[in-house]
């Protein structure tokens, strides 16, 4: 029985070799795991880059450094007569500067740089008054209450209460608090505090001791109770508050003040109701307290808060906003009752971001993508428009994702265009009309590719409607031989919160080139329920995060073999981080007749379990039986094919409890698993260790060969 028993295993064996051998998969050796590892010194030989201007001051002048075959070159450029000039430093780039120009000449040679301070909270202590505008006030917050006092008096004295009721659990926020530009009001929020959930942390190993540390991090999660912020406005003449009709805002997922009128009519605020399907800009009269509803947008799914634009014009006179309203992301101008005046920008693209608003002329400039039939919609091209929905203009039409750099008075731009399968082109252009001044530089990946560099490929295939375009890039190993059989690994991150294929041109790409130089395809799409395409394109993920675009993931794979026959769709894996690690497993549970392998690292496995902001976004208030069918945890029970799961005890992105809650239902349903719990280690995973475990993992179960010895 024993030889037999034997006989049987080397038939197997010799099995698995035909197999490798017939799939033309070479042995894998450490030395390939170390030269995946060295990817990303492909870089160097990438000659004539990205440019990346340093304008000077008020100037038409910028200089950039160049990485090019002979070595590295310092370049001036005059926009406006559109010449360049070289030299083997920036002190040589001085001698090209006009003669009378030493503070162009000192900044050109400065090593500083200029620090911006956006989105940092006013420089003020928690104790420090805030003076009026006349300066003849201080407003402070005491023993949680609103003071007011004279700001030339000695402290305490002729100080003023404005409230009462404060207390440790409702109180007026020192941090809101407002002047009128006229110093005859101040606004602020009344905060109902509650208590946060906190989760713990327990780093095992530490450097300062032996025994493990305890740590605790403030987490809200799906459903918590959530403090509410409620805005209050006084008169400081009179002493007393101005009555507000509140209620309707209660229910609230955040609400913050966005400052004063200049003519000191009224105050602005912003609230999202919980749930994320209303969200509105108000204006509060500052005479009467009326309320006025400047935008109200309402939706069946979710509205997309973190995507919001708004700019006020003429003191608040008219307002941009973006909206979804007609299924597409638009800018549109709303009059200071609410009303819609205008759609500025339409057509079946978005508009992605806002950059600069021309008051006085009356124009926007704005990125927009998906203008271009054919071109990837994801292409981000600088445009233009008038307030009055005249005079649009592409000023960056070339098929590709375009990044741009003005002078300081924006009548000239560097323009970089690249896509992943084209390297990039620099332009200077101006921006009167966009016509290019001069080319600047024009990438050289020559060498790379005698090295065996492979280009990634842009390809396109229909969804799951038939219909809709699906993209995504491919990336093949550096010894790529179509004549071979190869295994195909995604991978994945389907966040709503965007689209996440990378769209610039790169040599190499530390999470996905790596994994293709061991011999596989290595593919990365977007799928429906991610962000930048149409509102419908993007609502297939409400309620629904297990879906992630798997139909389209899996129809674009398909569509991928049957131009490419090289392609095995027997050995399909899968990996992804933070939601895609949560769309790594999810593949072997409800699509493992597709994916065979999974590597999901630092997952979000159950909706519930992670940060409330980004969940109740897609998942929606209050929790419903949705999260549970979203759920890895849930769903242990349906795994199928070769899972190994990685996570860090001390992730205070994604409670790694999700992980172990995740094992707890493998080993309930009897299942057969991999786990690699590393300490000390958070939510940025991608080190050598763990890069090598998810090697071994494909490896061994996706070209069906034994795993190297590490060295």
């Amino acid at each position: 029985m024993k030889h037999n028993h034997f006989s049987i295993f080397c038939c197997i064996l010799g099995l698995t070799f035909v197999m490798v051998s017939t799939n033309g998969s070479a042995q894998v050796t450490y030395k390939d795991y170390l030269r995946a590892d060295s990817v990303m010194t492909y870089s160097d030989y990438v000659y004539s880059a990205a440019v990346d201007p340093h304008w000077l001051g008020d100037s038409h002048y910028f200089w950039y450094k160049n990485h090019e075959k002979g070595g590295d070159h310092f370049y001036l450029v005059d926009a406006e007569k559109g010449k360049k000039y070289q030299a083997s430093d920036k002190q040589g780039l001085a001698n090209y500067l006009p003669k009378k120009s030493d503070d162009l000449k000192a900044m050109l040679l400065s090593e500083e740089k200029s620090e911006s301070r956006r989105g940092r909270w006013p420089n003020r202590k928690e104790d420090e008054p805030l003076i009026s505008p006349d300066g003849k006030w201080n407003a402070y917050i005491k023993g949680y209450n609103l003071y007011i006092a004279p700001a030339d008096g000695k402290k305490g004295e002729g100080e003023i209460v404005l409230t009462l009721d404060g207390n440790e659990k409702l109180r007026y926020d020192w941090r809101s608090l407002i002047w009128s530009p006229d110093s005859r009001k101040i606004a602020t929020l009344k905060v109902n505090d509650v208590e946060r959930r906190r989760i713990p942390l327990i780093e095992s190993s530490p450097s300062t001791q032996k025994q493990p540390i305890l740590q605790w991090r403030n987490y809200n999660k799906p459903g918590d109770v959530l403090s509410t912020s409620l805005p209050v406005l006084f008169d400081v003449e009179s002493h007393k508050q101005v009555p507000l009709n509140t209620e309707m805002y209660s229910h609230q997922f955040s609400l913050y003040l966005t400052g004063w009128r200049g003519d000191s009519r009224g105050f602005t605020f912003e609230f999202n109701e919980r749930g994320h399907q209303r969200y509105i800009v108000a204006e509060v009269n500052a005479s009467t307290g009326e309320i006025t509803h400047l935008a109200d947008e309402r939706v069946e799914t979710f509205f997309y808060y973190n995507n919001r634009f708004r700019h006020d014009i003429s003191d608040g006179k008219e307002m941009l906003w973006i909206s979804e309203r007609d299924g597409w992301r638009h800018i549109y101008i709303h009059d200071n009752k609410g009303e819609i005046k205008r759609q500025i920008t339409k057509g079946e693209w978005v508009v992605r971001n806002v950059d600069v608003v021309d008051e006085q002329n009356r124009v926007i400039y704005f990125t927009a993508s998906g203008l271009v039939p054919g071109e990837d919609p994801y292409n981000i091209h600088y445009c233009r428009i008038n307030f009055d929905g005249e005079g649009f203009e592409d000023l960056t039409p070339e098929n590709g994702n375009h990044t741009v750099n003005f002078s300081k008075d924006r009548k000239y731009f560097t323009d970089v265009y690249s896509r992943p399968d084209c390297p990039p082109v620099s332009l200077l252009r101006r921006t009167s009309d966009g016509t290019v001044v001069m080319q600047l530089e024009s990438c050289d990946v020559s060498d790379l590719q005698k090295r065996g560099w492979v280009m990634p490929e842009v390809f396109c295939a229909k969804g799951r409607d038939g219909k809709t375009d699906i993209w995504g890039n491919i990336h093949r190993p550096s010894n790529f031989d179509p004549s071979k059989s190869y295994p195909v690994i995604e991978m994945i991150y389907a966040g709503p919160h965007d689209s996440h294929v990378t769209k610039n041109f790169k040599p190499a790409d530390h999470l996905i080139t790596k994994v293709a130089e061991l011999g596989f395809i290595v593919v990365s799409i977007d799928g429906m329920g991610t962000s930048n395409r149409s509102k419908a394109f993007h609502d297939v993920c409400w309620k629904n995060l297990k879906d992630a675009g798997f139909p389209d993931r899996i129809a674009w794979i398909r569509a991928l073999a049957e131009k490419y026959p090289y392609i095995d769709l027997e050995r399909v894996g899968i990996y992804g981080w933070s939601a895609g690690g949560q769309n790594a497993m999810a593949a072997l549970l409800f699509h493992n007749d597709f994916y065979k392998v999974a590597v999901a690292f630092c997952g979000c496995h159950d909706n519930r379990m992670d940060k409330i902001w980004w969940n109740e976004q897609w998942m929606g208030y209050p929790l419903d039986e949705s999260y549970s069918a979203s759920s890895n945890v849930d769903n242990a029970h349906l795994l199928k094919g070769k899972l190994l799961l990685i996570n860090g005890e001390l992730d205070d992105n994604v409670d790694p409890t999700s992980t172990l809650q995740v094992v707890d239902a493998l080993m309930k349903a009897n299942k057969n698993f991999e786990q690699l719990y590393l300490p000390g280690k958070g939510h940025s995973l991608g080190g050598r260790f763990e890069m090598h475990k998810m090697y071994d993992h494909f490896v061994r179960y996706l070209l069906g060969q034994p795993v190297p010895e590490w060295e």
